[in-house]
């Protein structure tokens, strides 16, 4: 179930909502694992069990390594996880090379990949980790531990939620009306940006794919709107999250940060899909060694972490490729870049991030290396294209505005304005009696929308 879809915004949420707060306190979090299991049903019935058993094994798990202390019980834990995902998310992967390499003809299993396993799994780790080193108690309640991991909000596309983020508020969560309506206004920006901003992305984005006549000019609008596309694509869904749980009493951590104004790639990965690269930090990076045992040992830990980082987005050499250019990217910065980058004006600085940003989702979003290598070269017109043709002149005129206003939305300008603005009281009181009226406007066109139109994928589902 899409939270861009009628089914879920007018019926399953409202539904939840009023259980939610009719029921007693007490009964609030078995409201929340119950609707949260159907919304997973919902989605993937075949696979409710496969989460309800990983939710059981750490369960059990975390209560052994809790009495015992035994770092083999981790190990262990550990295992279970990552092998059920290696399972579910790399055989097909590993036997294509396999038979790539050694010219065998192992059939693949073609396993359907659960949806939002590379999550769920990510909070099942930093849970058991966390309870091994004392940093979080023990949840002896199955309930309790079974919200947390299946919680809805961020169940199948993040942010990836860790456990002490919410280990008081599984307890006791504060309801109030200032909660609530955060909660609203939060998730409906993040509706919007999906379905009025990512998704009209979206459709040029794939009208390129399908276009016979290309250009080098439609080739660089294509780049540059993935690269919005992706971005407001899942920062959208982070939105969402943050606001649904808002609702219902939870604090969840910020995701994004405006990445596209990072002045090094370094600081881009402090602002982008946070919760993943500060999870490969902790529970990766640092005990490798991280800086502590001299620069080789650090390139090397730099290597490992950001090989894994492109892989956890996918079973495709193109992501591990990803991964590695900016592995590669940080420690260049890390070496000698970034004391050059201190001395560029802040406008050559962010052409740097955006260019090399812009190239790495090319590589990304591509089927393979030869799909990205030719949208690549494109871009400097070798694949002997006009610079432009009557189709780009096309596309340019019709997706001209949601592409400029997709680049104001990803920098901090609006939100500035608006802060500025908020500083002026009489100012303030219009914009909060304009606030609730915009909100219901904006659920009221990304509900016509919705209606009229059939584009509504989410990117990282795939993940």
């Amino acid at each position: 179930m899409l939270f861009t879809s009628v089914s879920f915004l007018y019926y399953f949420l409202p539904v939840v909502i009023i259980l939610y707060f009719a029921v007693p306190k007490k009964m609030r979090n078995f409201i929340l694992f119950i609707t949260s299991i159907l919304f997973y049903f919902y989605g993937e019935p075949k696979y409710i069990f496969l989460m309800l058993s990983e939710i059981l094994i750490a369960y059990i798990g975390a209560i052994l390594i809790d009495k015992y202390k035994k770092k083999s019980l981790l190990v262990i834990t550990i295992l279970i996880h990552i092998g059920l995902l290696c399972i579910f998310k790399y055989t097909d992967f590993i036997i294509t090379n396999v038979n790539s390499i050694l010219h065998t003809n192992i059939l693949a299993l073609k396993i359907a990949l659960p949806i939002g396993i590379s999550f769920y799994t990510f909070q099942i780790l930093s849970y058991v980790i966390d309870v091994y080193r004392g940093k979080v108690k023990v949840q002896k309640n199955f309930l309790k531990l079974a919200t947390y991991v299946s919680l809805f909000p961020q169940l199948i596309a993040g942010p990836i939620v860790r456990y002490e983020t919410i280990e008081k508020e599984l307890d006791k969560r504060e309801h109030n009306f200032e909660n609530f309506a955060y909660g609203v206004e939060r998730f409906t920006i993040g509706l919007s940006k999906k379905v009025l901003l990512a998704n009209m992305l979206g459709e040029l984005c794939t009208k390129f794919t399908s276009a016979d006549e290309k250009s080098i000019l439609f080739y660089w609008i294509f780049a540059i709107s993935y690269m919005l596309q992706i971005y407001f694509d899942f920062s959208a869904y982070s939105d969402m999250a943050i606001g649904l749980g808002r609702i219902f009493g939870f604090h969840f951590l910020e995701n994004f940060n405006y990445p596209y104004v990072s002045k090094s790639i370094t600081e881009f990965w402090r602002r982008w899909h946070i919760s993943l690269s500060s999870w490969f930090k902790d529970y990766v990076y640092i005990p490798l060694g991280g800086n502590r045992k001299g620069l080789k040992k650090q390139i090397r830990n730099i290597l490992i972490v950001w090989m894994l980082t492109g892989i956890w987005h996918g079973a495709s050499w193109n992501f591990v490729i990803w991964g590695l250019m900016f592995g590669i990217i940080l420690i260049i910065e890390k070496v000698f870049l970034g004391k050059c980058l201190e001395k560029w004006p802040n406008f050559f600085k962010r052409i740097y991030v955006l260019f090399i940003v812009m190239i790495s989702f090319v590589i990304f979003n591509s089927e393979n290396m030869m799909e990205a290598w030719q949208n690549i070269i494109g871009l400097f017109g070798a694949n002997g294209e006009n610079f432009i043709n009557k189709y780009t002149i096309y596309h340019l005129r019709s997706y001209f505005i949601v592409i400029l206003i997709a680049i104001i939305g990803a920098t901090p300008i609006l939100k500035n304005v608006i802060l500025k603005l908020k500083m002026n009281e009489k100012i303030n009181k219009i914009l909060n009696i304009l606030e609730p009226i915009i909100i219901v406007a904006l659920i009221l066109v990304v509900t016509a929308y919705l209606v009229d139109n059939s584009y509504n994928p989410f990117l990282y589902f795939r993940f």
